[in-house]
């Protein structure tokens, strides 16, 4: 029964797995912790050290799973060996001043939702979530010692990467966690970004491992992203949605002992997230809306990664509103082209023809109507003339809202 076979397995190291045994045993870190791993045994070893009637004592499984529980932990699913990591420490109630004390300072205005995010992790560990990206310029904000703390609270079930070993096709050391932490991340390829957008909302992956051939695995980690490069740490464009991008002001005074005394909350924390009463409902497959997670700090790097010619197109555009004081401005691609022409950015009609329709979401009128079109002269004098097109129609407001870096340059 599974009442004897804990027993056992708390009094006898081994266990086999299918026709191969392992010994549970705790390396020691320089934090001075146990992580507890799964290493290859010997059978003959196992009967020099114990004798081989000591074999038939060893609990048998039929093979791995991975299910993640963090209230009521189980180490066997029928037959099978839970190779997830029960929590090492025990809610407890008491203070959490300085816990809650730092969730604000990391989430800020977000504070209620960085606790719902904190609980959902807790209590709901398949629950798909945003990639939550910490940024900030400054040194001495937390961002690390946030990746610290959660490895505190969530243990083995936490891993670090670095980018290199992210983009690696070898993934079998972190494809059953619960969180996969990336500091000082920096994207700079595409499929980077297209990977691990995919990977934040599958519940399926391919476990690839040295030697070994791929097996499809279920997935269920969250991915958090620390970068000191606020604006352009990853590509992601406008309509991107999985993304939680906050940026974290420096501390106030730093303190030596900050970790350690967060530390010694944690079993109070983990109370507090069992007793606390979500503020948010699940309302999409990461639970959060966009609207909910989106910031500033969105904002501006969805700005960064926008292409030179968007960029230069809405900065002449801004320009010829502030000069004369305008609200909106008609074009059509051509006027778009004519103007940029005067610039080192190269483009075609078929690219702003494709921005203004479908990455500034605009509507052309329907038949060719009467416009006032702006022309720029060599010497950069702007003047107006009457003519007929199925123009577009630019308002200022949707410019300084989704270019405001050009704003402030101007």
């Amino acid at each position: 029964s599974y009442g004897i076979k804990t027993i056992l397995m708390k009094q006898i190291p081994y266990i086999r797995v299918g026709t191969s045994y392992y010994k549970r045993v705790k390396a020691p870190t320089i934090a001075g912790h146990f992580n507890e791993i799964l290493v290859h045994w010997n059978m003959e070893t196992i009967k020099q050290d114990h004798g081989k009637d000591h074999l038939s004592k060893v609990p048998k499984y039929d093979g791995f799973t991975c299910i993640p529980n963090h209230i009521n932990f189980q180490q066997e699913y029928l037959g099978f060996y839970n190779i997830y990591s029960p929590l090492g420490k025990i809610p407890k109630g008491g203070d959490t001043s300085l816990s809650l004390k730092f969730v604000k300072h990391i989430f800020g205005k977000h504070y209620e939702l960085g606790l719902d995010y904190l609980q959902l992790l807790y209590l709901k560990p398949i629950q798909v979530l945003p990639i939550l990206c910490l940024v900030s310029k400054e040194r001495s904000t937390g961002k690390s010692t946030f990746l610290k703390w959660l490895k505190e609270i969530f243990d083995n079930n936490l891993t670090y990467l670095t980018n290199d070993s992210f983009s690696s096709q070898f993934n079998a050391d972190w494809a059953n966690k619960l969180l996969i932490c990336i500091d000082e991340v920096l994207f700079n390829k595409e499929e980077l970004t297209e990977r691990i957008k995919y990977l934040s909302t599958t519940n399926i992956n391919k476990l690839e491992a040295k030697g070994k051939d791929k097996r499809e695995v279920e997935f269920f980690g969250k991915f958090i992203l620390c970068s000191n490069n606020e604006e352009s740490f990853i590509k992601i464009d406008a309509n991107e949605t999985r993304f939680w991008v906050i940026k974290i002001p420096t501390l106030e005074k730093e303190d030596t002992n900050f970790l350690e005394d967060l530390i010694k909350e944690i079993p109070a924390f983990m109370h507090f997230l069992q007793q606390r009463k979500l503020s948010s409902e699940h309302e999409t497959r990461m639970w959060f809306t966009a609207q909910q997670i989106k910031t500033k700090a969105l904002r501006r790097l969805v700005q960064n990664n926008r292409n030179r010619v968007e960029k230069e197109l809405a900065s002449i555009l801004l320009g010829i509103m502030e000069q004369f004081d305008l609200e909106e401005l008609n074009l059509c691609p051509l006027d778009a082209l004519m103007a940029l022409n005067r610039t080192r950015v190269k483009t075609d009609l078929t690219q702003l023809r494709h921005l203004l329709k479908y990455d500034w979401k605009l509507e052309n009128q329907k038949n060719s109507n009467s416009y006032e079109k702006f022309e720029i002269w060599g010497n950069g004098d702007i003047n107006f003339l009457n003519t007929k097109g199925r123009y577009f129609t630019v308002e200022k407001d949707f410019l300084t809202k989704n270019f405001d870096e050009l704003m402030t340059e101007s």
